[in-house]
């Protein structure tokens, strides 16, 4: 399976979303690209405050993440400076797919964003499994490193919310488990 979106070759964390950007010159990819420095500023210009927003909640997200889940973050002193000089660029480790996951890489975490977008792919047996509902917004499949999380924007993965998708991620790659006695669900 093809992999479309932005991102490092060697990707160990992968977000995917449904739609790429549009008005941009990277707008409609068909392969995996790595991003320059300086492309993630270019696409939120040209395609709106929507896209800002997706790469500051993954920025925010990587910084939230201890270092035994992702150690990425230290390549610079804060998320804002990660973003514009790191994030989706070629040794980062991350990714932002279009396609479906590919389970295949080893070590991977793969996260969908959108409650929406799981169930479209689940529809479509896109998954590879099955998913844990825990609430609404938050699934996991512990089989494929698989989350599930609202979408990439501060209204939907709020600061608290990103706060537990980093403890869901710490108790999957660390215990191969989601042990919910350990921490609350946030609320809706």
């Amino acid at each position: 399976m093809s992999e479309i979106g932005f991102g490092c070759n060697q990707y160990q964390l992968a977000f995917y979303v449904e739609n790429a950007p549009q008005f941009s010159s990277y707008a409609t990819p068909n392969s995996l690209i790595e991003l320059p420095t300086g492309a993630i500023n270019e696409i939120s210009m040209a395609c709106g405050n929507g896209w800002r927003k997706q790469f500051n909640v993954y920025a925010k997200f990587i910084y939230n993440l201890s270092s035994s889940v992702f150690s990425g973050k230290t390549a610079a002193p804060t998320w804002q400076q990660y973003r514009d000089t790191q994030l989706l660029q070629q040794g980062s480790a991350t990714a932002l797919l279009f396609s479906p996951p590919n389970y295949t890489r080893a070590n991977t975490l793969h996260i969908i964003a959108g409650r929406g977008y799981a169930k479209k792919l689940a529809s479509q047996n896109l998954l590879g499994g099955n998913l844990t509902w825990l609430n609404d917004e938050f699934a996991y499949n512990i089989e494929n490193k698989l989350l599930v999380s609202p979408f990439l924007d501060y209204r939907q993965l709020s600061n608290r919310k990103i706060d537990f998708l980093a403890q869901m991620c710490e108790q999957l790659v660390q215990h191969n488990c989601i042990q919910l006695e350990r921490f609350q669900l946030p609320q809706m």
